[in-house]
């Protein structure tokens, strides 16, 4: 019987890495019959399922592994995931803090926690988080991104951004990076510098309005009245921030 199990892995496997994923549920389906606790059919029948978006079917997957194996990081992690999906933060920092803790050395598990904890305004621990895995890959230009997203929120003006910094120099067609780059700049009083990062945003995106009453508001930090026109504009296509800043120009 052994030969006929790993054969319908081999199957499943294979079917799983050629994206035809309700062929992988059989085979996987045909091992679990031979074998109900071979975790590795679970967890790529789980996968495949998830690809599907039968999520239920591969929440019960994950829990049977946790049940033969309850020290199986990537079951946690995977739960954590399938939660992500669903837009339930609560449930997949839970579940992904239980993966870190299994396996404190998965990338994705720990700048996923990092994530999920940022979405659940548990900026420190997102920022502690996402700190981490800026050291396991510390060329990964959205680690530096969404820990400038934890650190802003946390006050840590200047660490947020060296983070956008970094992020950039790693993306540098990173717009939100360079969004908030630019809101950082303004809020410390390097206005030519701000200016020059909403003016590059506004290059690619013109209906960009946030950006345009920023580089308004750079520009009156400046003396340039021209900031007026930018402020005038934004405001009348809707945005609150020129709105507010429009006494400037009276």
């Amino acid at each position: 019987m052994l030969p006929s199990c790993f054969g319908s892995f081999s199957e499943g496997e294979m079917y799983f890495h050629q994206a035809k994923y309700e062929q992988a549920v059989s085979e996987f389906s045909k091992a679990l019959f031979l074998n109900v606790t071979d975790v590795k059919s679970l967890h790529l029948r789980a996968r495949s399922y998830e690809e599907l978006e039968k999520y239920e079917e591969a929440l019960e997957d994950y829990k049977t592994i946790i049940r033969f194996e309850p020290n199986y990081a990537q079951a946690y992690a995977g739960i954590g995931k399938l939660y992500w999906k669903q837009e339930d933060y609560k449930n997949a920092e839970k579940y992904l803090l239980l993966a870190a803790n299994q396996d404190e050395e998965d990338f994705e598990i720990i700048y996923l926690l990092g994530r999920a904890m940022l979405m659940n305004k548990n900026y420190k621990s997102a920022d502690e988080f996402l700190q981490l895995a800026k050291e396991m890959r510390p060329k990964d230009s959205k680690v530096y991104f969404y820990q400038g997203m934890a650190r802003s929120q946390i006050g840590d003006i200047l660490g947020a951004a060296g983070s956008f910094n970094m992020c950039l120099n790693f993306d540098p067609d990173n717009l939100p990076a360079k969004y908030n780059r630019g809101l950082i700049r303004l809020l410390i009083g390097y206005s030519e510098w701000a200016m020059e990062d909403f003016d590059d945003i506004l290059k690619v995106n013109p209906n960009h309005i946030e950006a345009l009453a920023r580089r308004g508001y750079a520009k009156l930090e400046m003396d340039d009245r021209s900031g007026c026109k930018d402020l005038k504009e934004a405001a009348e296509k809707g945005s609150v921030y020129a709105q507010m800043h429009m006494e400037y120009c009276e």
